[in-house]
């Protein structure tokens, strides 16, 4: 695997720069749109947007690439992302910072896809491995990011300015590496209708991991600081969260691996229930207890997503399962967009100490869903079953590199720009 990192370290590097750009101006809108004094409704207003770029992006993007090429289209959205990063500073209002926010999930969704179709174009040996790195790394790129919020503060414009500086560093080492151009990637997908039929606890988790950490993602902040967490204690809290995803989707995912993934999804929410409520229940006390429940609480709610792909996949034919991507984005990519909404709407009507509490039932509901298909249905067949692979969600392209689907990492796959009915 040496090999293969080194081959790609350049790559790891320039999107680590650039998620620790994106972690920061995540945590930095939602306090200083607190300080701003913005509702928590229009504070979920704008974070949804980011998620909706992401949607909105993987029917823009991919006829962007073939357009231009990798290199124009990462530089381009770095750009971007660095300037809407700067006006968010200049213009501070809902809106404004609504639209901001969907030009940055746009741009982030891109960089992804630039960044994944050159990892599948060079990784050739170990890309299982390399893969896990990859993923992993995101999420600790996203997790340190939250600790640059207290170099100058979430009320100092060079926060904003150092956002749109590691927006813009993290081009350099793309620029910079010397690899032939990836061939453009495409995707289909299996529509929404049918990958539900043949996998309903995978497609019904990928939408309700979004709607869970998509609230995570977008109102956490708020969270943190309306039960009075300080500037420390929130970016502690967040990357507490975060580094326990990080953590514990191996050991997690690979225990899984050995028995019924529904019964494993039943026990992995079930837990991040428990944590959701342990948090509620901590509000108040030392900000030590609260940032270890944030711990076990992320490494099991930031693990459903892979496990509800890993499910889905389990049934499927390997050669479906690439086209099963799509669909999974898609209703993560909804629940993720409508949980920052959904959150800004309980904080706004019940307070901060209910938003874990709403997590737990959300949860809870799943249980109860994933306990009437286990009725329904029998378990896949251990032989049938694919290997748990770590991962985070972040485009098509990703399930390129994901050593359970079958396809030549250098043959042209078809992408559907629309969305499956």
């Amino acid at each position: 695997m040496g090999s293969s990192l080194r081959s790609s370290f350049s790559l790891l590097l320039g999107m680590s720069i650039l998620l620790m750009g994106s972690g920061l101006i995540g945590t930095l809108l939602g306090l200083r749109a607190v300080s701003e004094g913005f509702s928590e409704l229009a504070i979920g207003f704008v974070m949804s947007a980011f998620f909706v770029g992401y949607i909105v992006g993987s029917w823009l993007i991919p006829a962007l690439i073939t357009r231009v090429g990798h290199i124009r289209t990462f530089a381009a959205l770095a750009a971007i992302s660095a300037v809407a990063a700067l006006v968010h500073a200049l213009w501070v209002d809902p809106v404004a910072w609504w639209v901001l926010r969907l030009i940055n999930g746009i741009s982030l969704l891109g960089s992804y896809m630039v960044i994944e179709s050159w990892l599948n174009e060079q990784v050739v040996e170990k890309r299982g491995q390399v893969f896990a790195v990859y993923m992993m790394t995101s999420l600790l790129a996203l997790g340190i990011g939250q600790y640059l919020l207290l170099i100058y503060g979430p009320d100092a414009i060079q926060s904003f300015m150092l956002v749109a500086m590691l927006f813009a560093l993290g081009l350099v080492p793309i620029a910079l590496t010397p690899v032939t151009q990836p061939i453009p990637i495409r995707t289909e997908g299996l529509p929404l209708r049918e990958l539900y039929r043949r996998a309903p606890v995978g497609i019904v988790g990928a939408g309700v991991s979004g709607l869970v950490t998509g609230a995570f993602w977008g109102l956490a902040a708020v969270f943190a600081r309306e039960i009075g967490l300080s500037d420390a204690g929130v970016a502690t809290f967040l990357s507490a969260a975060i580094f326990g995803g990080a953590m514990l989707q191996y050991p997690i995912g690979h225990a899984s691996d050995r028995r019924d993934r529904r019964k494993a999804l039943i026990v992995v929410a079930g837990l991040a229930a428990v944590g959701s409520v342990a948090l509620f229940f901590a509000i108040g006390q030392n900000t030590a207890l609260i940032v270890v429940l944030a711990l076990l609480w992320g490494g099991f709610a930031f693990t459903l997503y892979a496990l509800s792909v890993a499910q889905t996949y389990d049934r499927l034919d390997a050669s479906e399962a690439l086209e099963a991507t799509r669909g999974l984005l898609l209703m993560n990519g909804i629940g993720s967009a409508t949980g920052p909404m959904l959150a800004g709407l309980i904080l706004y009507l019940a307070g901060a100490s209910a938003l874990p509490l709403a997590f737990a039932v959300l949860l809870v509901l799943f249980i109860l869903f994933v306990l009437v298909q286990l009725r329904k249905e029998g378990p896949t067949p251990k032989p049938e079953m694919t290997e748990f692979v770590p991962m985070t969600r972040t485009s098509p392209v990703a399930a390129e590199i994901d050593p359970r689907t079958e396809s030549d990492p250098h043959e042209p796959v078809t992408v559907s720009p629309e969305p499956n009915p």
